[in-house]
């Protein structure tokens, strides 16, 4: 009965979850065909690809300087200018590096694919679900927003594997035609279907408006920085867990940079195993998001939940770096049904560690923390992963830098066992800072 309520309340929220959808299920399905394609393009003829994960991880690092800057004022523009036109936006970044290995997979398309996708990354990587979640306020209530969130997450994981499921089946030759067919989808039917929910501003205080955006959010989110690092530090909690979640971070980060090429150097794993592998993940955090963590949660409490899915994410890296034989990445990739409720968990601890006034900026800030994690470990773990794969290795371990970002885990859980999540800091509220600031996503 209260399944069906539930589903009920995502009536409002139909014409935007049915395009995001299609489109995450296109985003998916290349992501295990695009190691074969690239390693081809740019080493035929070998297993292991220096320069696919050496590009892979500047990828990374370049979309994660440029996204702390972007996202904000893509996020001040949907307030300033409607969800619509900006989701409309996000959503077709991908289509044009997508058509390009629809349309060639040699060397100089994959080189411009690369290119291109970092700007579609940094245009679209976080947005779409932040002006996604302002659009679901606009138009849910208030006391109902908490389920129409956790949908969009589920209906988030049920594409991916959706997603990987296509991939796993579909002839490799025809899966960039057919994300891109449904890359187009996205934002025609937004365009014909989805309902503005946001009045824009007159055009001439938009043209006006327009040239002080930047200038205005980049102060907005320096004075917003400054309040949140004095939130942050005044609070044990909110301290342990900026430290919980950077050691993650760089230790997962790290991993999923380098994860694929990595096995398949290893392990001559395809598109097809790697399907197999992220439907296994995917699956499983529909279960775990949806499902368990509800019940578990006022069980056990948030910290027990957050030490038992990191020591699950220490196991998974574990068990991929020491991996002997090809089945062992299939029981390290069973850990993900348990380590994606990390996040949830964090948001959880940091929710209640924070007064409701400070609630975005607390959050953001331990966002921020997490975003200088994901920049640094590519960094180290491209160049590291590359040297084990060769022959020039040390000594016979091609995981190695993944049991090292294991590592980076085990700190982060050492923090978690003496994390106090029952510590409350409302005591400090916004205002005993100067700057006040007008939130991005109102």
């Amino acid at each position: 009965m209260e399944f069906c309520k539930s589903v009920r309340e995502l009536k409002p929220l139909l014409h935007l979850l049915i395009p995001l959808c299609v489109h995450w299920i296109a985003e998916e399905m290349t992501v295990s065909v695009l190691v074969d394609v690239t390693t081809k393009a740019l080493c035929p003829g070998k297993s292991t690809c220096t320069q696919a994960i050496y590009l892979t991880g500047i990828q990374q690092t370049v979309v994660g300087i440029f996204k702390m800057v972007v996202l904000p004022i893509l996020g001040q523009m949907a307030d300033d200018y409607g969800r619509k036109p900006l989701l409309m936006l996000t959503v077709s970044t991908t289509i044009i590096p997508f058509g390009l290995l629809a349309w060639d997979e040699s060397k100089p398309f994959v080189y411009t694919y690369y290119v291109l996708r970092t700007i579609s990354y940094i245009i679209s990587q976080g947005s779409i679900f932040c002006i996604a979640v302002a659009y679901a306020a606009d138009v849910v209530e208030d006391g109902k927003r908490a389920i129409a969130f956790g949908w969009i997450m589920g209906l988030f994981s049920a594409s991916h594997v959706l997603g990987n499921v296509l991939a796993r089946f579909l002839p490799e030759v025809h899966i960039f035609e057919v994300s891109v067919v449904l890359l187009l989808f996205g934002p025609i039917y937004m365009y014909l279907f989805l309902t503005e929910t946001v009045q824009p501003a007159p055009r001439q205080e938009q043209q006006s408006h327009c040239f002080a955006t930047i200038s205005r959010v980049i102060q907005q989110r320096c004075k917003s920085m400054t309040a949140a690092v004095n939130i942050v530090t005044r609070s044990e909690t909110l301290r342990r867990i900026a430290l919980i979640s950077f050691f993650y971070e760089l230790g997962m980060s790290g991993i999923s940079s380098v994860l694929l090429y990595y096995l398949k150097s290893a392990f001559g794993f395809n598109k097809n195993q790697f399907s197999e592998l992220l439907m296994m993940v995917g699956i499983g955090s529909i279960v775990s998001q949806i499902f368990v963590l509800p019940v578990v949660n006022p069980l056990v409490g948030e910290k027990v939940i957050l030490c038992i899915s990191v020591l699950a994410s220490i196991l998974y890296a574990i068990f991929y770096g020491l991996a002997w034989a090809p089945w062992v990445p299939y029981l390290g990739a069973s850990f993900g049904v348990i380590y994606v409720l990390v996040k949830p968990a964090t948001y959880a601890v940091i929710s209640k560690a924070s007064s409701s006034s400070n609630q975005g900026k607390t959050q953001g800030l331990i966002a921020s923390v997490q975003s200088v994690a994901s920049l640094i470990s590519p960094l180290a773990m491209s160049p590291l992963t590359t040297w084990f794969l060769s022959s020039k290795a040390p000594f016979d371990c091609k995981g190695f830098s993944i049991l090292l970002a294991s590592i980076c885990m085990m700190v982060s859980f050492y923090h978690a066992m003496l994390l106090k999540p029952e510590e409350s800091s409302k005591s400090i509220e916004v205002d005993d800072f100067e700057t006040i600031e007008a939130p991005l996503l109102a």
